[in-house]
Order: structure tokens, then C-alpha cells, then sequence
């Protein structure tokens, strides 16, 4: 069974950084794409960046572009999402995701496309 467990969210200033790490257990993360999402309070979970299996390929969302980097420790089975120059609209409920190359179908970009996630670690940037 694939879990997927985040940790690293805390409350930050504007202008910060923080890094959020995605421990995978049950499953090599080379043989997944591993992606994030954040959920700000009432709002849909949108797409923040997903990096493919191969990890030749990254995507991320305009509004975290130049700021958000995702990359991955193979040798820990985890995922980096490393956040800078942190703003206050920023501030989400952040989830890691995964999908299996094999059975993927739509987009990297919409929530539907992953097999996997995780619960979720908070995130707070005060102005």
C-alpha cells in the first residue's frame, strides 16, 4: 500500500522560505510521478507543480513559477518542495500527490489524474 506523508508546514512571514518534504512508503517514487496541491479556505485544490517520473520533466503553476522548486531524494524515497519568497496568498493547506505513469489518463494539472495522497500539511504566510 502507498502512503505518502508531508511534513514542513508551519506558519511563516512574507518573504520567507520554507520546505515541505513527502516521505513515500510502498512504492519507489522513480516509478511515480509525484506532484503538490494546496487548498486555501474555500477554495478548490489547485495544481502547484508535479515533477514526472523520470524526473526530466517539471511543471508548476504561474503563480508559483520562480519561487516553488520540486525535486526529489531518491536515496530517501521523498519528494522536496522547496517555497521562497513566500507570500500571503500562499497560505494553503499543502498536499502531496502521486499517479502511476501506467495509468495515467487527463492532466498532470487536475487532482483527478493522481492515485495517491497524502493528508495534508498547513501553511500560513502573514503579511
Amino acid at each position: 500500500q502507498v502512503q505518502l506523508v508531508e511534513t514542513g508546514g508551519q506558519l511563516v512571514q512574507a518573504g520567507g522560505s520554507l520546505r515541505l518534504s513527502c516521505a513515500v512508503s510502498g512504492r519507489t517514487i522513480s516509478t511515480l510521478s509525484m506532484g503538490w496541491f494546496r487548498q486555501a479556505p474555500g477554495k478548490e485544490r489547485e495544481f502547484v507543480t508535479t515533477i514526472v517520473w523520470t524526473g526530466d520533466s517539471t511543471y508548476y503553476a504561474d503563480s508559483v513559477k520562480g519561487r516553488f522548486t520540486i525535486s526529489r531524494d531518491n536515496a530517501k524515497n521523498t519528494v522536496i518542495l522547496q517555497m521562497n519568497s513566500l507570500k500571503p496568498e500562499d497560505t494553503a493547506v499543502y498536499y502531496c500527490a502521486a499517479f502511476r505513469p501506467r495509468d495515467f489518463s487527463g492532466s498532470v494539472y487536475y487532482p483527478e489524474s493522481y492515485h495517491y495522497w497524502g493528508q495534508g500539511t498547513q501553511v500560513i504566510v502573514s503579511s
